[in-house]
């Protein structure tokens, strides 16, 4: 029988912040890039099958009904301990990435904790998302294998002897109680010598410490602080080192609906994302990170503002070609497998509100201003005057078609207010009347087109009945008070007509306003928002009870998916999703404080940065 990929949530993630692997819980390795998140996957059999590439350590019948596997992470980190226990014993895999290592590596370490355990492992290195077989050679002393593909190659170190069998190198081994067997994979360059050996010690050693320091410097207190604590550590787990972008997850193409085509690449970053990031590190006192992502953001959208783009590659890139891949059946045969994001070239006037709110709040908590960063704010907005009229695409990146969308009006909105607030806050020069005259007919538009008539709340899209959830973040922006009737009424409506099983709906994809097939799960960060709104509205309770639910989602190592799957119980969509961790991380501080800050102000009594 051919291998299928787990349950998302059977997934865990390891990385050294530069790229990452998801691990499976039996033991396989199914998902990973390298040198970067969005480089071509050597390890697909997440979004295909074992043929398209993984790498199992495990007890060899490990599938068995008297195994039973439990794991963790070590240190509030990103070290991965499974561990088998069956009727000959129990073995630990400690499974991670080393951190500021030579070459980027998956150290796997199989140690005995009781009895004498037979082992097993099987590499199947597929380049190129699974469709290149490598050519396979011994390094020497028989210290392992070596795999060439083109420009690519991988090496293998261990003690274990390796053999190659129906195009897969395995090995067989066992461990006793005391023993230890290490794995190392390194990735090079094949023009050059394979990867020196790495110290599988002082590795583990410098990773647990870089984990255990930076978990450690957390600043959140206050209820749920393991919860916030594994988000953060997740979000750092998803930062790109070398330029401080964050990934919205690391993976491609994990479906929004199980069997469905609703599938993407998400190794990029949202500038949708920006400003609700930086509010998630600062409230955790990760201040460099966050103005690593303000720099990341700042650098990425510099140009002229009539090509800002939606979202862009970790180094800033902007050229996101999407394309299907062929020869990938899709996780558990949900295709198709995309590459790239064609959304980049979308018109989302949302973005324009997420960037200036992210900038405004960097002013606020006295993050260093950039060189240029005052003009270019500038021009974004004097660009965005002219075209806030026009129809977009909305947040959601819809496919069917643009609309006057009334959550992309507010942002626009909120563009200018903060504009307006930058330059009475922070001396700043600009034409504030001119700004304040455009903010007050974007405000005005939305009052009067964007709501229901007969419903008295916010629709979707100005002349639509059609609910969205994005309409939760209205009062979020601090666009109306949350007690404003209009705001009351679109929360009840959301609360009627967009929840499943207790989580929010995006939409009804029946409306076919994104012009796609299928369904989708609730997503997770919209009813984060709920949360939130349930805070402003002071209905605490309630808001406790939510984050709750949504806490219950959470896998055994505390990951959240995209979305969920009401029916199925399960994840959906990409994971570990950023998106729905920053969400966590906002509203567990909303709730300890009883308030929401509007988007792009700092929590009352949070601590301002010092002067970078």
């Amino acid at each position: 029988m051919a291998y299928e990929p787990l349950a998302i949530e059977d997934y865990g993630l390891i990385g050294d912040c530069s790229s990452c692997a998801l691990v499976g819980r039996n033991g396989s390795i199914d998902w990973l890039c390298w040198p970067r998140f969005d480089s071509p996957a050597c390890l697909a059999a997440l979004v295909g099958t074992d043929a398209n590439g993984r790498w199992l350590v495990a007890p060899e019948g490990h599938a068995a009904a008297d195994t039973t596997v439990t794991r963790s992470y070590r240190d509030g980190g990103l070290v991965l301990e499974t561990v088998f226990t069956n009727e000959a014993g129990s073995v630990a895999l400690i499974d991670f990435m080393p951190i500021n290592n030579p070459c980027p590596s998956i150290v796997r370490i199989v140690e005995g904790r009781s009895g004498s355990v037979a082992m097993q492992t099987e590499l199947l290195l597929r380049f190129d998302y699974g469709s290149s077989v490598p050519w396979v050679t011994r390094l020497p002393a028989d210290a392992g294998v070596v795999a060439v593909a083109g420009p690519m190659l991988v090496a293998l170190r261990t003690a274990v002897r390796l053999d190659g069998e129906r195009m897969a190198t395995v090995g067989r081994f066992s461990v006793a109680q005391g023993e230890r067997v290490a794995f190392v994979l390194s990735y090079g360059e094949s023009h050059l010598p394979p990867p020196a050996a790495v110290d599988v010690d002082a590795a583990l050693s410098r990773t647990e410490a870089f984990w255990k320091e930076w978990s450690d410097s957390c600043a959140y207190q206050g209820p749920h602080r393991a919860a916030v604590l594994r988000s953060l550590v997740t979000l750092k787990g998803l930062t790109f080192a070398q330029t401080g972008g964050i990934v919205a997850a690391p993976t491609t193409s994990l479906p929004e609906q199980l069997g469905g085509p609703r599938n993407w690449d998400y190794r990029y970053c949202w500038l949708r994302d920006a400003t609700l990031t930086l509010i998630a590190m600062m409230s955790g006192g990760y201040y460099d990170e966050a103005l690593l992502w303000r720099d990341w953001l700042h650098r990425s959208i510099a140009g002229s503002p009539d090509q800002v783009q939606i979202m862009y590659g970790i180094a800033g890139e902007r050229t996101l070609m999407e394309w299907e891949v062929p020869w990938l059946v899709g996780y558990q045969g949900a295709a198709p497998v995309r590459i790239g994001n064609a959304a980049a070239g979308q018109l989302q006037l949302d973005v324009y509100g997420e960037v200036v709110a992210a900038l405004h709040l960097s002013r606020q908590e006295r993050l260093r201003e950039p060189t240029y960063g005052w003009s270019l704010q500038v021009a974004l907005v004097e660009h965005l005057a002219e075209i806030w009229q026009e129809p977009d695409e909305g947040m959601w990146e819809v496919r069917g078609g643009r609309r006057q969308f009334t959550v992309s009006k507010v942002f626009c909105w909120l563009a200018f207010d903060h504009t307006i607030k930058d330059c009475e806050t922070f001396a700043l020069d600009g034409p504030v009347e001119k700004w304040r005259t455009i903010r007050d007919t974007i405000h005005a538009t939305v009052c009067e087109k964007g709501i229901s008539q007969s419903k008295g709340c916010f629709t979707q899209a100005f002349g639509s009945e059609a609910l969205d959830a994005g309409l939760l973040l209205i009062a979020l922006t601090g666009f109306l008070p949350p007690d404003d009737p209009r705001i009351v009424a679109t929360v009840r409506a959301v609360e009627h007509g967009l929840m499943e099983d207790g989580f929010v709906l995006r939409y009804r994809t029946e409306s076919s306003v994104d012009g796609l097939p299928g369904t989708e799960g609730a997503f997770l960060a919209c009813t984060f928002w709920l949360v939130d709104n349930y805070v402003l509205q002071g209905r605490y309770d309630e808001a406790e009870a939510l984050f709750g639910r949504l806490l219950g989602l959470r896998n055994d190592l505390g990951l959240l998916a995209e979305e969920y799957d009401p029916r199925a119980k399960r994840l959906v969509g990409n994971f570990p999703q950023a998106f729905s961790h920053v969400g966590l991380i906002n509203s567990a501080v909303n709730l300890r404080n009883r308030n929401v800050p509007a988007r792009g102000e700092s929590q009352p009594d949070q601590p301002a940065a010092a002067a970078a």
